[in-house]
C-alpha cells in the first residue's frame, strides 16, 4: 500500500492525469477539427468551413479552460484537505462566452450555425477515438485500460 500520510509526490488526481488521456483527447480533438476543415475547404462553401474552424477552435478552448479550472479547484481543495467547491459562475461563464462568440459570428453572417455546432462536437469524436483505442488494448492485447 502507498503511504498516503507522507505522500509528498502529489495527489491521486495528479497521478490519474499523468496517464496521458488528457493529451490524447486534446490531440484527437485538434486532429478531428483540422481534418474536418481540410476536407470541407475545397468542397463546401466558405461559411461552412469557417463554422467548422470556429466551432472546433472554441471546443478546444472550452476543453482546455474546463480542464485547467477543474484541476486547479481540486488541487487547491486537496492541498487544504477540504471538500472541493467549484463556483457555478465559472462553470457557466465558459458556455456563455462560447455561445456569445458563435451567436455574434452567426449574426454577422460569417459562419454557418450547423457547421459551428458540428465543430463544437469535436470532443465527441475524440471520446470515440479514445474508446476505440482502449477497446483495442483491452480486447486485442488483453491488457488493462489506462
Amino acid at each position: 500500500m502507498i503511504d498516503t500520510e507522507n505522500n509528498e509526490g502529489g495527489s491521486a488526481l495528479a497521478a490519474a492525469a499523468d496517464n496521458g488521456v488528457d493529451r490524447r483527447i486534446f490531440r484527437a480533438m485538434a486532429t478531428s477539427v483540422a481534418l474536418a476543415v481540410m476536407v470541407s475547404a475545397p468542397f463546401a462553401p466558405w461559411r461552412i468551413t469557417a463554422g467548422l474552424l470556429l466551432g472546433g477552435s472554441l471546443s478546444l478552448l472550452n476543453y482546455y479552460w474546463m480542464r485547467t479550472s477543474i484541476s486547479a479547484g481540486f488541487s487547491l481543495a486537496l492541498s487544504l484537505g477540504a471538500k472541493p467547491q467549484m463556483k457555478v459562475a465559472q462553470y457557466v461563464l465558459r458556455y456563455f462566452v462560447v455561445g456569445i462568440i458563435i451567436f455574434a459570428a452567426y449574426q454577422l453572417n460569417i459562419v454557418s450555425l450547423p457547421a459551428a455546432l458540428a465543430g463544437l462536437c469535436s470532443f465527441v469524436v475524440a471520446l470515440f477515438i479514445e474508446a476505440f483505442r482502449e477497446f483495442y488494448f483491452a480486447i486485442i492485447h488483453r491488457e488493462e485500460t489506462n
